[in-house]
């Protein structure tokens, strides 16, 4: 038996790999490159159990038919993680919707063509983006819950990049949510959806921590780095948090799971105002101390009832374990940093 993790090397991605191959799981990763191949090969220490497809770009027409062509019979599980991550273009459709949406299809389609009885569970990564509602960002009334959709149009999400992202996420997995519809005669699979929030933690590799990092860890990055958008940050940052090694965890729990069937899983523990995060920075490393900013400390919970809730309890019973703190994910972040830097 394999599992199939669309766009191995994201940082989403290569946590849910580790956890795989930590139960022995076959694990067939694509990636954009043979470079990016032979790099992980080495970080997972040349594992017999993981082995790699080259899909050079997910949007193509029939970008994963080869994989299934050749893999089909032998994969039970698709976790399909690859789907771009930015609000910094100005090209919606080219960099964000097509890929998104065009991705997530294709990968279907190839499943429903080659292994339409082989394949048993697919779990497609969407996002807390694909519930809310970006123009009711400022209301505190609304308690969102994993029934709740963003109400985009491929038209009137291409507004700018937040939008555009977010958009893109909606359309996507509505797109599957769709195609299974259209299919569950055809098809032999059961589906769920991961739906995290903004995701801190540490890369799953020390040597992956680059100057810059990924959309959700780099507000903590640009608090060690003291970045110049830190002051625009701790004005403007406020929503909900998960640990990716918690992401990582539901995907495994949303195939293994009979519970998890049909069910859009909304992975958060919680609110966080970017002034928590400056907090725990300052708490925790004290040879940061005047080189980073302070703000108001202890005021971050004073924005909480700004910005919309959330209930995911019913996500959170299902997955059945205990979520990572803000405290702990965001502290595990930061000392990856420093200690890549030497000051740890």
């Amino acid at each position: 038996m394999s599992i199939l993790v669309s766009g191995a090397t994201g940082f989403i991605a290569l946590h849910v790999v580790s956890d795989l191959l930590k139960q022995d799981y076959k694990v067939i990763g694509t990636v954009r490159s043979q470079e990016k191949a032979n790099k992980l090969r080495k970080q997972f220490d040349n594992n017999p159990n993981l082995s790699f497809e080259l899909v050079s770009d997910i949007a193509a027409p029939e970008a994963f038919d080869k994989v299934f062509k050749k893999h089909g019979k032998d994969i039970k599980v698709v976790l399909h993680t690859a789907s771009p991550v930015t609000v910094e273009t100005t090209n919606y459709e080219k960099d964000l919707l097509l890929p998104a949406v065009n991705g997530t299809k294709s990968i279907l389609e190839s499943i429903k063509k080659y292994a339409a009885d082989s394949v048993e569970r697919v779990v497609i990564t969407s996002s807390y983006a694909s519930v809310m509602n970006v123009s009711k960002e400022g209301d505190g009334s609304i308690v969102y819950t994993e029934k709740d959709w963003n109400p985009a149009t491929w038209e009137n999400c291409q507004i700018d990049g937040l939008n555009a992202y977010c958009g893109s996420k909606k359309l996507a997995e509505k797109a599957a949510w769709d195609f299974f519809e259209e299919n569950k005669n055809v098809v032999k699979f059961k589906m769920s959806t991961i739906n995290p929030t903004y995701v801190f933690g540490p890369q799953l590799f020390d040597e992956d921590v680059n100057d810059k990092l990924n959309a959700s860890c780099e507000l903590i990055n640009s608090i060690v780095k003291n970045n110049p958008q830190v002051e625009y940050l701790l004005e403007n940052i406020k929503s909900h948090f998960v640990d990716v090694r918690d992401v990582a965890k539901a995907h495994l729990v949303a195939f293994q799971k009979d519970e998890a069937v049909g069910r859009r899983l909304l992975t958060s523990n919680g609110r966080f105002a970017y002034q928590d995060l400056v907090d725990v920075i300052n708490e925790d490393f004290p040879q940061l101390k005047g080189k980073v900013i302070v703000g108001k400390p202890g005021t971050g919970k004073q924005s909480y009832g700004t910005f919309p809730g959330i209930n995911n309890n019913r996500s959170k019973e299902i997955l059945g374990f205990e979520f990572i703190s803000l405290h702990k994910t965001v502290h595990d972040t930061a000392a990856q940093v420093l200690k890549k830097e030497g000051k740890l």
